[in-house]
């Protein structure tokens, strides 16, 4: 009897041909992706619906490794290529995972307008507190204090609050879990998955290699277990009110979860007014009933 040849788990969900990845060891890269496809399973999003953008960088890689019609843009550009394919194809789920520095830096303009409008987009963001794939310089989300490429003193820029620019912007739904929640990350892609609008998901995941080392934090296993001794959940907390720094609290859980209609329903709405205040579509009207 011929001996069955084992398959991966994740092998309906990635492009194995890609295998081995190139992030590094303990990077949490690796476990939320598997956290987000088992949420979009857990969701029953045919994958043949589901479409996945990302820009540059560490997170950028992870449209190349799954197996999804999948876009790796130009760097802060995944928003604007992901707004573009949902207005041109509304039966697409559209996912965007990419990393602090591409989404709140360059592309942070993208981003609060997306959520202002309420674009129906499920954006997924892995901070890992620096710029971890270009030389480890300071991101809009370096703690104030940590060192970097660029900040060998110390950083002396107060960082963004992801969570709370996401819920000022107008974001339905915003979130924040550690690579150490895969439980809570899968159920946050999932509730993402079957809502209408803006989503936001911020995931702090530990990057060993660049930061950790210059910031003495040890290998990516001591930075998981610091985000545990850190973490807290709480899903009553403001979000404008939970920044994160070198070794205060995470507060983590879904801060927002609001209904209010997306932009393209609101284009819908309006136009079909405007249509019908229309004199050609008026006259038209009267001359039907003549």
């Amino acid at each position: 009897m011929q001996n069955k040849i084992p398959t991966h788990p994740m092998e309906d969900y990635l492009r194995m041909d890609r295998m081995p990845h190139i992030w590094c060891p303990s990077c949490g890269l690796g476990s939320i992706v598997t956290a987000f496809m088992k949420g979009v399973k857990n969701a029953g999003i045919d994958l043949n619906k589901l479409a996945l953008v990302s820009g540059i960088g560490c997170t950028g890689r992870v449209a190349g490794y799954v197996k999804l019609d999948s876009y790796h843009t130009t760097h802060g550009r995944a928003i604007p290529f992901a707004t573009g394919m949902k207005m041109a194809n509304q039966d697409l789920t559209v996912a965007v995972i990419s990393g602090d520095g591409d989404l709140f830096a360059i592309g942070g303009n993208h981003l609060i307008h997306a959520a202002r409008r309420n674009m129906d987009l499920n954006v997924i963001c892995v901070n890992n507190f620096i710029y971890g794939m270009t030389g480890g310089q300071n991101a809009p989300t370096t703690p104030l204090g940590a060192y970097s490429s660029t900040a060998p003193y110390g950083n002396y820029e107060q960082p963004f609050n992801l969570v709370g620019l996401a819920a000022a912007a107008g974001s339905s739904y915003v979130a924040r879990w550690t690579a150490l929640h895969l439980q809570r990350i899968q159920d946050s892609i999932e509730e993402m998955a079957k809502k209408k609008g803006f989503c936001f998901l911020e995931i702090i995941s530990p990057c060993a290699t660049v930061f950790a080392r210059k910031n003495k934090g040890g290998t990516g296993l001591d930075l998981l277990q610091d985000y545990k001794r850190r973490s807290s959940i709480d899903h009553n907390a403001d979000p404008q009110k939970i920044p994160l720094d070198m070794d205060g609290e995470i507060v983590c859980g879904v801060f927002v979860n609001d209904e209010k209609p997306t932009f393209a329903e609101n284009v819908e709405k309006g136009t079909s007014r405007k249509v019908k205040e229309h004199p050609l579509y008026v006259q038209d009207r009267k001359d039907q009933e003549v």
